[in-house]
């Protein structure tokens, strides 16, 4: 059941191979072996697409209730008996993790040492059913149609900032409107390729303005490290843009003009069950991101800005 509804999550043997750590031909000798002893066939195979049968659409809804029904039991049985344990596979963004999550991973190895912690690092969002990551870091609100299920751990703010060397060559724009006259550096979303515009709170309504950027990329150290070479304003999360607001490489500007936090959570799949392990990482990543989210808000900043909604934290 865990290896024909991991197929099924996957679209493909070969994806749910990979997630199960399972050979492919052990996953093809399982399916086979199922619909041979249900009598069934459960899935249309062609070259190119993988479909469920009638019998194993009917067949899948039943195992997802069963084998949630048993991972709950088994947590249920194990709690305090044991240590979260297993491979647990996380997805977030390279800037995240360098400004967070590695310089405290000695806590977490030390805390729950029968974890295994694989960590894809990557701008672009993943497909977690497909790819076979238990979970991952998402900035926004989830759409309401989504597959995930979001535990927030924090919030954030977009700061728009620049390099005093640049603002010693530019003035500091006074309102949105001032960014025409200036130079932007554009972030390219990972999710949909196109370079967004930047929303801004005006009179207590939402504006967006395309300033047009002469320079856009798409990932976030080399986005961030522009700002700080005095290239153009910029506009990053508060847990990047701090240590440099701090040390007055960065100067935060248009903070007059911003709204609400933006919610910072961990995502599952809503048809798997919160695994022990998941739980572990996700209670210690709350913990640890309130525990230096002050040190991210220096006093007087006022720096409130809403998220795009395809842009990577």
């Amino acid at each position: 059941m865990q290896i024909f509804s991991r197929v099924v999550e996957a679209r493909s043997f070969a994806g749910a191979a990979r997630s199960l750590s399972l050979p492919r031909s052990t996953v093809s000798r399982s399916i086979q072996e199922l619909e041979a002893a249900l009598g069934a066939s459960l899935l249309q195979r062609t070259t190119r697409t993988l479909r469920l049968t009638p019998n194993g659409s009917l067949y899948y809804d039943h195992c997802q209730r069963i084998l949630r029904d048993i991972e709950g039991i088994e947590d249920i049985l194990s709690e305090g008996a044991a240590s979260p344990r297993g491979l647990l596979r996380v997805d977030m963004t390279a800037s995240f993790a360098r400004a967070l999550v590695i310089p405290a991973l000695h806590d977490f190895r030390a805390r729950y040492p029968d974890i295994d912690l694989s960590l894809t690092l990557d701008d672009r969002p993943v497909e977690l059913i497909q790819e076979g990551v238990d979970c991952a870091v998402r900035a926004g609100t989830p759409e309401a149609l989504s597959l995930l299920v979001a535990r927030r751990i924090g919030s954030f703010d977009w700061i728009t900032c620049a390099a005093p060397g640049y603002l010693r060559r530019h003035p500091a724009p006074c309102t949105p409107d001032d960014l025409v006259r200036h130079e932007i550096v554009g972030f390219q979303s990972g999710r949909n390729g196109r370079a967004g515009g930047w929303t801004f709170d005006v009179d207590g309504e939402p504006r967006t303005i395309e300033a047009g950027a002469r320079l856009t990329l798409n990932e976030t150290d080399a986005y961030l490290a522009c700002g700080l070479e005095g290239l153009g304003l910029i506009r990053i999360a508060s847990y990047l843009a701090a240590p440099h607001l701090r040390a007055g490489r960065l100067v935060s500007v248009l903070a007059g003009y911003q709204g609400e936090p933006v919610p910072l959570s961990l995502v599952y799949p809503q048809n798997r069950h919160l695994s022990s392990a998941v739980r572990a990482f996700a209670d210690w990543l709350g913990e640890l991101y309130r525990a230096r989210e002050p040190g991210w808000q220096p006093a007087g900043w006022g720096a409130r800005a809403p998220a795009p909604a395809d842009m990577a934290p």
